[in-house]
């Protein structure tokens, strides 16, 4: 019987090693991935093979060649070089909606869960409110108020995204301040904004920060969606979203150079969520109450 046991563990180890295996593999792929992109979004015009705005009119919805790697569009521009280059427009408006979100929800959720109270109700019922909202229509709507702008949208969706990670830190929150630490650091005297800073936010790190990789890939999506219906960038600049729309009369002249921006997209949001899900799970062994 001991023997028989023995084996099922064995077995049991292995599988559990196997996983780990294929999901460190998989991890290991979705960080050079995103690395590529970053590198794209910081060095992508020189990293472009041709300038992603020149317009080659003999050579329009070409097929991909050893020229253009990727054909050209309706317009004769190289596909290939402007999705290099529409790796900026498509990183740093969900980079800075991210972080923006990140501070401010964080923020807002450790006065709330902390604090509790009136603070928690003031600030839960500013949360409820803009959940009401939907967020892409405002975008919609204010965009067609006061004209299409990437950074105006970039804004709106800050402001709209800060609800989502205030409830996420607020109830991470609660779940810490009935604990023992919390309690023998308030006995001591300790004051509540360094509790509240050096030892309940590193216990709940794990999750605002997986939480902010969530939002990256939210916002990409939604930046992208918007540039679709022409309401962000403007007409001509490299963007995924914006040559999704600008290249769907060539799926069936040129289909790579309409499919190849929407697999960026799908691949960089996808990738920044197997990455935060994976930090969120290395963190949250580190996050040791204290």
């Amino acid at each position: 019987m001991s023997a028989v046991i023995e084996r099922h563990l064995d077995l049991t180890r292995h599988d559990v090693r196997s996983r780990r295996r294929r999901l460190g593999l998989v991890v290991s792929i979705c960080f050079l991935f995103v690395g590529a992109v970053v590198v794209m979004a910081i060095f992508g015009p020189l990293l472009a093979p041709q300038d992603p705005q020149a317009q080659h009119l003999a050579l329009v919805s070409a097929d991909p060649s050893s020229a253009h790697w990727l054909g050209t569009d309706a317009l004769g521009r190289d596909v290939f070089s402007r999705v290099i280059v529409g790796a900026r427009t498509a990183f740093f408006g969900p980079l800075v909606i991210a972080l923006g979100s990140f501070t401010l929800g964080n923020v807002l959720g450790l006065l709330a869960g902390y604090h509790g109270g009136r603070v928690d109700a003031l600030i839960m019922r500013w949360v409820d409110l803009m959940w009401s909202i939907p967020t892409l229509l405002v975008v919609i709507v204010v965009a067609g108020a006061i004209g299409a702008s990437y950074w105006w949208a970039v804004a709106l969706l800050v402001i709209l995204t800060v609800p989502f990670d205030t409830r996420v830190v607020r109830g991470a929150t609660l779940e810490q301040v009935p604990r023992p630490y919390v309690e023998a650091a308030k006995t001591l005297g300790v004051p509540g904004r360094w509790i509240v800073v050096r030892h309940i936010w590193p216990n709940i790190s794990s999750i605002a920060i997986a939480n902010t990789f969530l939002v990256f890939a939210s916002s990409l999506v939604a930046l992208a969606g918007l540039s679709f219906l022409g309401l962000g960038v403007s007409p001509g600049t490299p963007d995924w979203g914006l040559m999704l729309s600008e290249n769907e009369t060539l799926l069936f002249a040129n289909p790579i150079a309409t499919i190849v921006p929407g697999v960026m997209i799908a691949l960089t949001a996808t990738a920044m969520n197997l990455v935060g899900d994976w930090l969120d799970e290395s963190l949250a062994g580190r996050g040791a109450t204290r």
